[in-house]
């Protein structure tokens, strides 16, 4: 599939790291390395397969994991089981998460502090080609991680291969683009994985994603996720669409 997309905003290798580590409920300071790289060079895969627009700190992050981990399964030497003080192979990546998420959790407590204020002093309203500033619910609601992990789960549940019917039907991102707005036109919402009942092969999926991934960059629709790791749902961007009216 030759169609690529690359979205205004897109998270680094140390988001990709806090949200494995989030997901599988493990301390920051006792990584469990073999796991947490496997699943990195997963999602790296996957974003790969999907054209997202991959910046060169996610594949450097993969060979430091690799490495790291190789470090870890070799037996110590004779030099490390003298040295008490022998440093943790992970001890730098750990240095690197932690000293992140404090200035990623002070941005996010300011944001929210803004957030407040603004709706004890609203200005007028200003709109311009895409509406108010906040009205422009994007993808990042949450990450683009709790997607892919959604994605990944459809990719999952799908029939073997030998089970499918391959039909010689051309994905066209655009005409499922067009399904995605067709569908939630009438409704309130969507499930993430509603949007995919009809798809029975991987490259069906991913081109019914990248049209989902499309309809968010345009603002025509919305994701919404209640909690962290909850359902995924679809909504029409109805603020946007009476503002253009």
């Amino acid at each position: 599939m030759s169609y690529e997309i690359k979205l205004d905003m897109f998270e680094g290798p140390l988001d990709l790291l806090l949200h494995l580590i989030k997901r599988n409920e493990v301390n920051i300071y006792d990584i469990p390395i073999a796991l947490i790289t496997q699943q990195y060079l997963e999602y790296i895969d996957l974003m790969k397969t999907l054209n997202l627009d991959i910046a060169g700190e996610f594949l450097v992050m993969a060979a430091t994991l690799i490495h790291i981990k190789s470090k870890t399964l070799l037996p110590p030497s004779e030099t490390d089981e003298d040295d008490e003080d022998g440093e943790d192979p992970r001890a730098e990546l750990v240095r690197r998460l932690t000293e992140y998420k404090k200035f990623k959790d002070a941005a996010m407590f300011l944001e929210e502090k803004e957030s407040t204020w603004r709706d004890v002093f609203k200005r007028e309203d200003s709109t311009s080609e895409y509406g108010a500033p906040e009205q422009e619910a994007m993808l990042f609601d949450f990450s683009l991680f709790d997607l892919v992990d959604a994605l990944k789960g459809v990719i999952e549940r799908l029939p073997e291969k030998g089970a499918i019917e391959f039909a010689s039907e051309e994905l066209s991102v655009k005409d499922r683009m067009n399904v995605i707005l067709e569908r939630i036109e009438n409704i309130e919402s969507l499930l993430f994985a509603e949007l995919f009942d009809k798809d029975k092969t991987k490259m069906a999926v991913i081109a019914t994603f990248l049209a989902l991934l499309e309809l968010v960059k345009l603002r025509l629709v919305k994701i919404q996720q209640v909690k962290e790791f909850d359902v995924i749902r679809i909504f029409k961007n109805i603020d946007l669409s009476q503002d253009s009216n």
